[in-house]
Parts: structure tokens; sequence; C-alpha cells
């Protein structure tokens, strides 16, 4: 357990920002996986229309530094092949 104030009000901040980081990681990976689905399915429609909402989601997610902007920059380039890919 924390000694001071100072430890106790960084362990409240950490835990607030754990939260938030977990939130906006959660958004993206269920954004990813309603896009994957529309592409196994082969779906081009819906595919077409859920890429720009998902790498909105995924810029969003990088900006905040959730993700790193490589790890963002890959997920977009695959998930935009994969879009391609479909015709």
């Amino acid at each position: 357990m924390a000694n001071s104030k100072q430890a106790v009000k960084r362990i409240r901040q950490n835990e607030k920002r754990r939260m938030r980081n977990r939130a906006h990681r959660t958004r993206m990976r269920t954004a990813i996986k309603g896009l994957r689905q529309a592409v196994e399915q082969s779906d081009g429609d819906a595919a077409r229309t859920l890429l720009p909402q998902t790498l909105r989601v995924i810029d969003m997610t990088a900006q905040k530094n959730v993700i790193h902007r490589n790890t963002a920059a890959r997920y977009k380039s695959r998930l935009s092949k994969a879009v391609a890919a479909i015709g």
C-alpha cells in the first residue's frame, strides 16, 4: 500500500488511465473484428463502408498513444489490403 499522499494520487491516476486505455483498445479491436468478419464473408459493400470507420478508430487509438503508430499503420495496411482483395 502507498505510504504518501502523492503515491495514493498516482495510483488513482494510473487506474483512471488504465481504464481509459482499455476502453479505447476494446473499441478498436471490436471495429477490426467487425471488418474482418465482413471480409471473411466476402461482403464487399459492408467491408467498404466499415473500412473508413475502422481506420478512423485505429488512428484515434494511435493518436492517444494507446498503441504505437507503426502498429496502427500495420493494422491499417493489412485491413486495406484485405478489403481490396475482395474486389
